[in-house]
């Protein structure tokens, strides 16, 4: 069988060694051929080995079919396996602190595991799509030889949906077409939906690409993801957080149309006028649940004039005084930063600082300066107490330059990375605070909407007494344009219209507690994880959440930003909204071809997928 090589000879032949050993797994245990239950629903689905994997002749039909886009995966870390110093497994851990260099690898996933979750692992085959009916293609093979099918776009996922041994992935990074409207229509949509501007984006684009052709060159903004190498499709799946959602609400609820191929192979349009309840299920369902996603058209907007953001350290001198800042900050955010203009960070650390990293749009530095000025004057005011650790820095640049690498090297050089591959695409740029998060392995990730009644008056002193209880065991950081409470109103009614957990409505930030190593896999010699460590870490993590959900128990998650272990995961991620995303789920693949580590319709099989369980019901809460 002839396929098409995934990466140039040269590279091809240093990578050449067999597929490291964490990556055969059971592919070496299990013989036996795939059982039905009953007509098109499969009691478990086929491995290399089972008598019932297609034949190498199978294989070659449907690489014929899309038209040499098979290809036969390989990770790059296969360089390292039995060999951690030698120069071309040295090259590969390089590379991976380069976002970029990830998501154009299909047997490489953004996040390299969980330790004791998941650990990323090639595929056996890929199509590397380039059209929709490639992914028509490829959707029916793995239908009709009843194989794993794995989607990936940007690869961004904690909870390791885009990785699975011994299956088939759709890889869609190649479709990656990006057209501008000025008066977009849906489909069957007129005349009952009014023109408006529009963009219309592949499957496998990036959010770095969508920002480029959409701002930078066409003037005008999409709510999209804050990081540049997030794929666009898979985030608006996921409902999907900007650093200017306080603003411009969910990306997902920006979502105008989508074309989707189904798990029977049919391609169909989505929008509120056909198929309305596939589209209102992509919007915040999750990926790789309902369908493969190929293309997306969402809304753009007027871009503000000016955009920034203000950043520091604050070190408080004794654990009394941080108490006193974190409820400073607090009553500061509540007067000042609860509105349309601020999103993303402040972290609450364990070493008795705030690390400030807010980003603002539609307002000037004068005005930023004005806000600011009595919190930097509060702290000033007591230096027995508090000490400037980093100091407290502002930028603004016009909104345009926002995604503009040559723009941003003039005004703060420091705050972006380029892509450095020789031959990458100019201007191709990730934020410097999101390098650490390329090829990492997480040890725990938990999340909750905080709501906006904690910020009343009478309920900030819990609040912030709360925070400081938390950060005795890890680093608490609030996510403030993760949370929609203080945006404007029309914001709330169109995130209302999706399938996103309602809690987020009245969040006013999104508390998320992490931690990650560098880039790290079993049997790699030299590069394998702190497993002890990662745990020690997790049961931190565990103990701060706890302390935090104190003054918010009932808080949902948000699914891309998630606990790998949530055992109520249908209510935590979309709450009273998942039993209308079973009966989506149900009506459009009903066999249950895509699965997702819990995503719709995964309490139906075992946690690898490859096996339906027996008396399990679509809907019903996984305790």
């Amino acid at each position: 069988m002839k396929l098409k090589p995934v990466v140039n000879r040269r590279h091809f032949l240093k990578s050449a060694a067999a597929i490291p050993v964490f990556a055969i797994g059971c592919s070496q245990l299990s013989k036996s051929s795939a059982k039905r239950d009953a007509p098109g629903a499969f009691t478990r689905r086929v491995r290399p080995g089972d008598p019932a994997w297609p034949s190498a002749a199978s294989w070659e039909r449907l690489n014929r079919e899309v038209e040499g886009r098979l290809i036969k995966v390989q990770s790059p870390l296969a360089a390292c396996q039995n060999a951690g110093s030698n120069e071309a497994c040295s090259e590969v851990l390089r590379k991976l602190k380069n976002p970029f260099y990830i998501g154009d690898e299909p047997g490489l996933t953004q996040n390299l595991g969980w330790i004791d979750a998941w650990t990323s692992t090639p595929s056996i085959y890929a199509v590397a799509a380039a059209k929709t009916e490639d992914v028509v293609a490829a959707v029916n093979f793995a239908r009709e030889h009843n194989l794993r099918l794995v989607v990936k776009g940007g690869g961004h996922s904690y909870q390791g949906t885009s990785s699975a041994p011994d299956s088939l992935l759709i890889w869609t990074r190649r479709m990656n077409s990006i057209t501008l409207h000025e008066a977009f229509v849906g489909e069957g949509c007129a005349p009952q939906q009014a023109p408006q501007p529009a963009v219309t984006v592949g499957a496998g684009a990036i959010w770095m690409q969508a920002y480029d052709a959409v701002t930078t060159k066409g003037g005008r903004y999409v709510q999209g993801g804050g990081c540049t190498t997030v794929g666009v499709a898979g985030l608006i799946q996921s409902g999907g957080f900007g650093s200017f959602s306080k603003n411009y609400g969910l990306a997902a609820a920006g979502l105008l149309e989508a074309e989707v191929v189904t798990a029977d192979g049919t391609v169909r349009i989505a929008n509120a006028c056909k198929n309305a309840d596939l589209f209102w299920g992509i919007k915040g369902g999750g990926g790789g649940s309902l369908g493969v996603v190929t293309r997306v058209t969402l809304r753009t907007r007027e871009l503000p004039d000016y955009v920034g953001g203000v950043f520091g350290t604050i070190r408080a001198k004794s654990e009394s005084a941080f108490r006193k800042l974190i409820a400073r900050t607090v009553s500061f955010y509540v007067d000042r930063l609860f509105n349309r203009h601020w999103g993303e960070q402040i972290i609450f650390q364990r070493n008795n600082s705030i690390r400030i990293s807010m980003v603002f749009q539609g307002l000037d530095r004068q005005q930023v300066e004005n806000v600011w000025r009595t919190f930097f004057d509060w702290v000033a005011d007591s230096p027995q107490e508090f000490s400037i650790e980093k100091e407290m820095i502002i930028l603004d640049l016009p909104a345009r330059d926002f995604w503009n690498a040559e723009a941003m090297r003039k005004a703060a050089a420091g705050a972006i990375v380029s892509d450095d591959r020789p031959g990458a695409a100019q201007g191709h740029f990730f934020w410097a605070g999101d390098g650490d998060q390329a090829g990492q392995v997480l040890h725990g990730c938990k999340s909750a909407w905080l709501p906006a009644s904690l910020l009343k008056n009478d309920q900030q002193s819990r609040l912030a007494d709360a925070l400081f209880a938390s950060s005795r065991h890890w680093n608490v950081s609030l996510h403030f344009n993760k949370g929609l409470a203080g945006a404007p109103a029309e914001e709330i009614v169109a995130a209302r219209d999706t399938a996103m957990n309602p809690a987020v409505l009245d969040a006013f930030a999104l508390a998320i507690i992490a931690s990650g190593g560098p880039a790290a896999l079993p049997g790699i010699p030299g590069h394998e994880p702190d497993v002890a460590a990662a745990r020690r870490h997790a049961r931190e993590i565990d103990k701060a959440m706890d302390a935090l959900l104190k003054v918010a128990p009932s808080a949902g998650s948000y699914v891309s930003e998630s606990d790998f272990f949530e055992r109520s995961w249908q209510e935590s991620f979309w709450g009273a909204n998942y039993s209308n995303l079973a009966a989506v789920k149900k009506k459009y693949d009903p066999t249950g071809l895509f699965f997702v580590h819990h995503g719709v319709g995964s309490e139906e099989w075992s946690a690898d997928g490859f096996t339906r369980l027996r008396g399990t019901k679509l809907g019903r809460k996984d305790r």
